[in-house]
């Protein structure tokens, strides 16, 4: 499920920037990557243009025309970091230190030992009996 979860914040990142990090509840990083985006774009285009964007066709035209090389590669490159970023965090390999503590088995997050449920993804947890052991 993570691989896929992965995917398909990768997949809405592409779409938009800051979407696919929203799938994964990483609400900062969603507002930082699409403030970032809608920055870029504000200052890529002039207010003509963006009013031309008003259906698919015109988006297309605006973009692949009237606008430079250098407008369309900050923008793909936005994209496409914000859609990388948001791959490897959804496969857990930025950001997790492995020392952290006990981790739920369903979501690979860290738990919180007096609760008996992951409160991330809510999955029940079986009561860990400490060892009795001299």
């Amino acid at each position: 499920m993570t691989l896929v979860r992965a995917l398909v914040a990768a997949a809405c990142s592409l779409l938009f920037p800051g979407i696919g990090h929203a799938v994964l509840r990483e609400w900062v990083r969603a507002l930082f990557f699409s403030g970032l985006f809608v920055t870029a774009v504000a200052l890529s285009f002039s207010t003509d243009q963006l009013a031309a964007m008003s259906s698919l066709e015109g988006t297309w035209t605006v973009v692949t025309e009237e606008t430079s090389a250098v407008d369309r590669f900050v923008l793909v490159s936005i994209a496409l970091f914000t859609a990388t970023d948001a791959l490897f965090r959804g496969l857990g390999a930025i950001g997790r230190d492995d020392d952290e503590g006990p981790t739920c088995p369903h979501c690979g997050r860290p738990l919180d030992t007096d609760l008996e449920f992951c409160h991330w993804c809510t999955t029940r947890l079986e009561p860990v009996e400490p060892d009795s052991t001299p």
